[in-house]
């Protein structure tokens, strides 16, 4: 089929699909927006109050901006944990020691569980651990200890996937060229940070994009692990209990306004960190 075919027939292939992205993201996107500047129970009843939702969140909702402090803490840990760990793990296990596929199966199988059941089965474990060190659960021993619980379940989902991601990555490494750095009389610490970082960055993209807006974006192994409190509630749970919870007949626009500069904040620094790894990015 040649070119001319191709674009002849290109609108009937994309049609369904972009009808399909529309109707599931554009058009609920755009009522967001614009229902985070109403005061609301339904669609039907909305009504149009300016800004007053925004100023509301931002001067006198301590609880979001907790929450936004909260998160922003949670993504700078876990990212640095995560990425350094799982790329410490790729280094070892593309080394050629004996079993080598079976770690990488047993470090990637957490990423299989659902976020849900993630958290359920890791608040189990720390209640029982709490229970036999301090006398009492997790969940009533304060926020600090719920929010290293929560660090811990991330880290042990994400870091074997980013581990996969970073192996593809040191595996398409030319093998020439760190032959010739060895003879050169380069050091392992030299190899690595002038040669396997530098030529691993595509591979560093998109680990930082991934841990980034998940660790941003988590809201299952939140809620599931510490449950709905002001004081471990991460961003995207403080609009969920906003929204289901909140006692203000406003509730509803405030959570809707919530979530829009959550997305805006979101949007901003993966657009950047896309931006900055993408520009240290070399060719093999």
């Amino acid at each position: 089929m040649n070119s001319r075919s191709l674009k002849k027939y290109f609108p009937i292939f994309v049609l369904p699909t972009l009808i399909a992205f529309i109707i599931a993201f554009v058009i609920p996107f755009v009522m967001g927006i614009y229902l985070s500047f109403c005061k609301f129970n339904t669609i039907r009843d909305a009504t149009f109050v300016g800004i007053k939702n925004y100023v509301y969140i931002l001067t006198k909702d301590q609880n979001f901006i907790n929450a936004l402090l909260r998160t922003t803490k949670f993504t700078i840990i876990s990212v640095i944990l995560i990425n350094v760990g799982a790329f410490a793990l790729a280094l070892l296990l593309t080394k050629k020691i004996p079993g080598t596929n079976i770690f990488r199966t047993i470090f990637f199988m957490p990423n299989l569980i659902g976020g849900l059941v993630l958290g359920f089965i890791w608040r189990e474990i720390l209640n029982t651990v709490f229970l036999k060190t301090t006398g009492r659960p997790m969940t009533y021993t304060g926020a600090d200890y719920g929010f290293w619980g929560l660090l811990v379940v991330m880290c042990w989902q994400l870091m074997g996937y980013m581990m996969i991601i970073y192996i593809a990555g040191i595996q398409n490494i030319p093998e020439d060229v760190l032959e010739a750095a060895k003879i050169d009389g380069a050091t392992p610490f030299q190899i690595l940070y002038k040669i396997t970082i530098p030529l691993v960055m595509p591979s560093v993209t998109i680990c930082l994009f991934l841990t980034i807006s998940n660790s941003f974006k988590l809201y299952d192994q939140n809620y599931a692990l510490n449950g709905i409190s002001p004081k471990t509630n991460l961003v995207a749970l403080d609009i969920y209990n906003t929204f289901y919870n909140g006692s203000s007949p406003y509730s509803e626009g405030r959570a809707q306004a919530k979530a829009v500069i959550f997305f805006l904040i979101v949007a901003c620094i993966t657009f950047a960190q896309l931006r900055l790894t993408r520009s240290k990015e070399v060719e093999s």
